[in-house]
């Protein structure tokens, strides 16, 4: 009985990636896998969401010990389930120091190791583990698509940012000399020297504008005016950069995928090409 199609692109695309083991455990905890996948990922983030509730209520003063035990019993279960995830995923690296000394590898190393020190009767040390578990949060990115694009568009736009990042430094180096020289001798105080005219330079040029130091000469006043609108120009770049690394990053993972898809369909096609013959051949030997 001959295949249908989708049964041969889906055995073509086996044929093409061989799933081992450790590899279908790494693309079960990514969300790859096509089963259960996703179901795990939304399993993560929920825990992931529960850590972050379960450390914002055990800041409250006052709770009642039932409380204090579920959110203990919380942090257990928690803890549990990500040390299992990280020795998983241990399992499953290619390269396993690798992925031990890696950024990811520290965040899940961090999200469960603090929790050993749980059982020490030390307030200060409690304060401060529960303070690292606010790491897990940073788990979210792992599961997160969008996220996962937004960082590698950084990544592609990392010169064009550096760039930005070192005018952005001059230009608030130089607002800050011209405030100076500006506001100097009429507010001694609070204008006493460039270090100190550095936080107005930040919060005028970056538009917030606390109120707590202003100008109060003409000159000053002209050259804050100035400066908001140099901000204003200034801190618009790094969206458009930004931006135009999405686009370029979406553009050739859509054109990844299409190449992907062409060369299963080619190699789809030589299969039927080959049973159309195989049975030509059939049917010549026959007659």
């Amino acid at each position: 009985m001959p295949r249908p199609r989708w049964a041969r692109c889906s055995m073509v695309a086996r044929r093409r990636r061989p799933r081992t083991g450790r590899v279908r455990v790494l693309d079960i905890l990514d969300g790859r896998d096509p089963v259960v996948g996703r179901k795990v990922a939304y399993a993560i983030n929920f825990l992931i969401v529960l850590a972050a509730v379960s450390y914002a209520a055990s800041t409250m003063p006052g709770n009642p010990p039932a409380v204090e035990t579920a959110l203990v019993a919380i942090d257990v279960l928690v803890s549990a389930v990500f040390c299992i995830e990280y020795f998983l995923r241990l399992y499953a690296a290619p390269r396993r120091l690798g992925y031990a000394l890696s950024f990811w590898g520290i965040i899940d190393l961090l999200a469960w190791a603090p929790a050993v020190f749980l059982s020490l009767d030390v307030a200060t040390t409690v304060r401060l583990v529960r303070l690292v578990l606010v790491l897990r949060l940073l788990k979210l990115l792992r599961y997160s698509r969008a996220l996962l694009r937004i960082a590698r568009a950084f990544r592609a736009a990392r010169d064009e940012l550096t760039v930005f990042a070192v005018v952005a430094l001059f230009t608030l180096y130089l607002a800050a000399v011209g405030i100076y020289h500006f506001e100097h001798d009429a507010q001694p105080d609070v204008f006493s020297s460039v270090p100190t005219s550095f936080w107005w330079a930040v919060v005028t040029l970056t538009t917030v504008g606390y109120g707590d130091i202003v100008p109060i000469t003409v000159g000053g006043r002209i050259f804050a005016s100035v400066a908001i609108l140099v901000g204003m120009a200034i801190f618009a770049v790094p969206a458009g950069i930004l931006a135009s690394a999405l686009i370029s990053g979406e553009i050739e993972e859509i054109t990844g995928e299409i190449e992907e898809i062409s060369g299963e369909i080619e190699e789809l096609r030589e299969e039927i090409e080959e049973d159309a013959s195989e049975s030509q051949q059939e049917k010549g030997k026959e007659t």
